[in-house]
């Protein structure tokens, strides 16, 4: 397998994996970085104090990176999904499946990571994705978790469920490839929104209430895309929501703690080294409420605080003149 991007997520994957495959490429964008891991075995940038283990190979170059590979697990961030395919694509191999752990929404075209993957390399590339409720520090250490393995072929599904399960992982199978997509890009969002309320200094009401009212919110713009309703009630919604909005190690989840507490937005994303991928979502997320027409005001006001410079403290008002209705009002299939 080769493994494109060697930041936190695609380090602790690699580990994951390792004893599933004989050999394992894993890209890594940064030269400096490349050197380091060959040399002590630790990504001392992203991922320190995690050995890497022997049938790891890192390397800077992406073309012996994939050459001659079936199989590659993209994990870079969404806003530079295209620009690596599109260096990737001379060095692919035909018939590969290229699997996705990305979660993001690209902004221009609103298209999630297989439809990059597909409108890149073409239309009869196949793609998948794997996504749940995973902090890399923990499937590094070996914490029993849970991902969920999709495509629009179920059987590709399973075959990718099969390649990742350990005994310390249990992964799932699906075949509603836009509605995971949609609920683990989105989620970041949600979990923003939750971590400038417990920077405000809110309750535990407040955040379970943005919680669950954001889980619709996703739902209903996930279901305009098609998805199945249920999608988002499993591991890559209400799972990953629920970790993304309450756990310390969620990266979106401390920036909007940071927004909360009165910094700005230019401010906490230069000290950050690794990639809110919520920060760019946000601005797709608003497009797809006012393409489809969507409810969705706690995206909304996310928006607008990160976006607009709206303060944390009016758009909480604002949000909470917002007209009600019945709960799963907008959710197509639930409605």
């Amino acid at each position: 397998i080769s493994i494109i991007g060697a930041g936190s997520w695609g380090t602790a994957l690699a580990i994951h994996l390792a004893g599933n495959f004989n050999q394992i490429s894993l890209w890594v964008y940064e030269k400096e970085l490349c050197d380091t891991m060959t040399r002590t075995r630790d990504n001392v940038w992203f991922l320190p104090g995690h050995s890497l283990p022997k049938n790891i190979h890192p390397t800077s170059s992406l073309q012996s990176a994939v050459e001659g590979q079936s199989l590659i697990l993209l994990v870079v961030p969404t806003h530079v999904i295209r620009q690596t395919l599109t260096q990737l694509k001379p060095f692919i191999e035909k018939g590969c499946l290229v699997i996705s752990a990305s979660k993001g929404i690209e902004n221009d075209t609103l298209f999630t990571s297989h439809q990059i993957t597909q409108d890149v390399l073409g239309p009869n590339t196949r793609t998948a994705t794997i996504s749940g409720p995973t902090f890399a520090k923990e499937v590094a250490e070996g914490v029993p978790s849970a991902l969920l393995a999709s495509a629009e072929n179920l059987e590709t599904a399973r075959q990718i469920q099969e390649l990742f399960t350990t005994d310390k992982m249990k992964v799932f199978a699906n075949n509603d490839l836009v509605g995971v997509e949609i609920g683990g890009a989105l989620k970041n969002v949600i979990a923003i929104a939750t971590g400038i309320s417990d920077g405000l200094g809110l309750g535990y009401n407040t955040r379970a209430a943005l919680i669950t009212r954001g889980l619709v919110e996703i739902s209903r713009i996930g279901t305009e895309l098609g998805a199945k309703p249920e999608t988002f009630y499993g591991l890559t919604g209400l799972g990953d929501l629920v970790l993304t909005c309450t756990g310390d190690l969620s990266r979106n989840r401390q920036l909007g703690i940071q927004l909360g507490q009165g910094k700005s937005l230019k401010e906490i994303t230069e000290n950050m080294k690794m990639v809110a991928e919520g920060v760019l979502t946000v601005k797709s997320a608003y497009s797809l409420i006012k393409k489809f027409n969507v409810q969705a005001a706690i995206m909304e006001e996310t928006y607008r605080v990160l976006h607009e410079n709206k303060s944390p403290g009016q758009a909480l008002k604002d949000l909470m003149k917002v007209e009600i209705s019945t709960e799963f009002a907008g959710i197509k299939g639930l409605e």
